[in-house]
């Protein structure tokens, strides 16, 4: 069996009859970001998304890096499947954990039992392979409460998978929150909200209102630099840059100097 990616639903858990086009917006999301990195296999089951690579050539680091800044996850974790025996399991962990084992100084063993078939209980699984495991690395200590490494291990419908301490994600798939414009202009402020407005789910559209020869085009790529960073993120962006210096021009020619920023900011709107 290869190694996969394990994709843990956070939230989308709780939409009661709209879970399923949370989960399926999500899974397309993550096949467009991991798409560039090969062709995988993108499948749902048990509050888990699966992304399986289906060649030998995917390049599964990239794919991982691309889930990790998926919103819609609240976990991502490097899995290995094997069958569902407890001696399988064990040396999978051995094999596939066991540079982070011989470097760690404690461990600890969490097994989570979803196939309720499997003959063992999770704390009889966890204190098996626990066992066999400080056997193998006798310099390990056993710590349950506050482990170097935590191997972990799923018991699921179609196999058992061992994986390292998952890394942690937040927020709602993009495109369930509808649709939004966001100004974007060179500062911190504006590219912070809408990386939090996107984290929610919203798909968003950006404007930027430049003021040539006010501004200059160094200005102008420093947006477009911020919107790239935003880019793996929030998905794909479109900036709309809006020539804005004659506007300006006027208001600041017809109308009250103290009504010049709120002005500015009806037209901007308009």
């Amino acid at each position: 069996m290869h190694e996969m990616i394990l994709c843990k639903l956070g939230e989308v858990v709780l939409k009661g009859l709209n879970r399923r086009s949370f989960e399926m917006k999500l899974m397309g999301n993550i096949r467009r970001r991991t798409g560039r990195f090969g062709k995988f296999r993108v499948y749902s089951k048990q509050s888990t998304i699966y992304v399986e690579p289906a060649e030998e050539t995917c390049d599964l680091a990239g794919a991982y890096a691309a889930c990790k800044q998926v919103f819609g996850i609240i976990a991502v974790a490097r899995a290995l499947p094997c069958a569902k025996e407890k001696e399988a399991i064990l040396e999978t962990a051995k094999a596939y954990l066991g540079d982070a084992l011989t470097a760690a100084r404690s461990f600890k063993v969490e097994s989570k039992r979803a196939d309720k078939s499997f003959p063992m209980s999770s704390i009889q699984l966890s204190q098996w392979v626990g066992g066999h495991l400080h056997e193998a690395f006798p310099h390990l200590a056993v710590d349950v409460h506050h482990p170097e490494l935590t191997v972990y291990v799923e018991v699921r419908e179609e196999a058992a998978y061992v994986h390292a301490p998952a890394e942690p994600a937040a927020g709602l798939p993009i495109g369930m929150g509808g649709r939004a414009v966001s100004l974007l202009s060179g500062g911190i402020d504006s590219p912070v909200a809408s990386y939090m407005i996107a984290k929610r789910g919203v798909e968003l559209e950006m404007i930027h209102f430049a003021s040539p020869p006010y501004t200059s085009e160094q200005a102008r790529e420093k947006v477009l630099q911020l919107a790239r960073e935003l880019v793996p993120w929030c998905g794909r962006l479109n900036v709309t840059i809006i020539p804005f210096a004659g506007i300006q021009e006027e208001i600041r020619r017809n109308c009250p100097e103290d009504h010049f920023t709120l002005i500015m900011r009806r037209f901007m709107m308009r």
